[in-house]
């Protein structure tokens, strides 16, 4: 964060952001104009889902199910979706490649391991080869951000406080910011925080878990609940919830990040059996 707030010589111009998170269901890719001194405005934001079959494949090394010479084809592979996603992006907003300044691509994570007291080096593996995506979209692609906060003693997640900072700050007001991805994670800025003061981290599942009970559930039918239908006909089960509220994870101080290494399939069809 600190870095960040004082990297100096931003080239102001059209940026392109891409992301695809812990729920593994496509590439979201969005075009912002930034300049010193002003908020980020938006030009175009799109999410382009993956191909059912590409899904399925990466799922699978997030599983730890993929061998190696799989993850490395999949990382080819995701950074031609990538690469298509900034194609098409620059398409429909009618921006010429030569407008952009960069792209920063998040990748795909298949592996998360966060640094602890016990084990103080962390490593975390992002698919998505940046090359694949620069040669596809012509553009300059800067890439490997998990790795980098990792490499400097950071947990690599979550990654989003800085902008979450740049957007919604506020000199007198203090904000809470949560954000339910396949992981979900939470922002606290303080009134008139600067961005070395902010907090964040992980706060534990969200999607992730919900989506593979939907398609245990439907026998494979279904790979989410659609604006929460299926979740809106059942009924809380307090025992339940207070069990599962007593994961470790939960108690844990921050700084601290998780993923689907924890709270992944085998995490979710446990509490699938025991809801059943």
């Amino acid at each position: 964060m600190r870095s960040l707030a004082n990297a100096a010589g931003r080239e102001a111009g059209v940026y392109i952001g891409l992301m695809s998170g812990t729920s593994a269901d496509g590439v979201d890719a969005a075009a912002v104009v930034l300049t010193d001194g002003a908020p980020p405005r938006e030009l175009g934001f799109h999410t382009f889902p993956y191909p059912s079959r590409l899904r399925d494949r990466v799922l699978r090394a997030v599983d730890g199910e993929a061998p190696p010479s799989e993850v490395n084809e999949l990382h080819m592979l995701v950074g031609e979706a990538f690469g298509m996603a900034t194609q098409m992006l620059l398409e429909a907003g009618g921006a010429p490649p030569a407008g952009i300044v960069a792209v920063g691509s998040h990748g795909q994570t298949v592996w998360h391991r966060p640094p602890t007291e016990r084990s103080p080096r962390g490593a975390t593996l992002q698919l998505g080869s940046p090359a694949v995506i620069a040669a596809r979209a012509g553009v300059p692609v800067v890439s490997d951000f998990r790795s980098a906060d990792v490499a400097q003693g950071g947990q690599g997640a979550p990654l989003v406080p800085y902008v979450d900072w740049m957007l919604f700050a506020h000199p007198t007001a203090s904000r809470a910011l949560q954000n339910i991805g396949g992981i979900a994670n939470v922002t606290f800025l303080a009134a008139g925080c600067d961005p070395g003061s902010v907090v964040a981290f992980d706060t534990g599942p969200g999607n992730a878990l919900i989506d593979v009970a939907v398609a245990e559930l439907t026998r494979g039918a279904a790979t989410m609940d659609v604006d929460g239908a299926m979740a809106a006909r059942g009924t809380p089960d307090e025992g339940l919830l207070t069990r599962w509220m007593a994961e470790p994870y939960f108690r844990r101080t921050p700084p601290k990040s998780t993923g689907r290494e924890l709270f992944g399939k085998a995490y979710a069809l446990r509490l699938v059996d025991e809801a059943r």
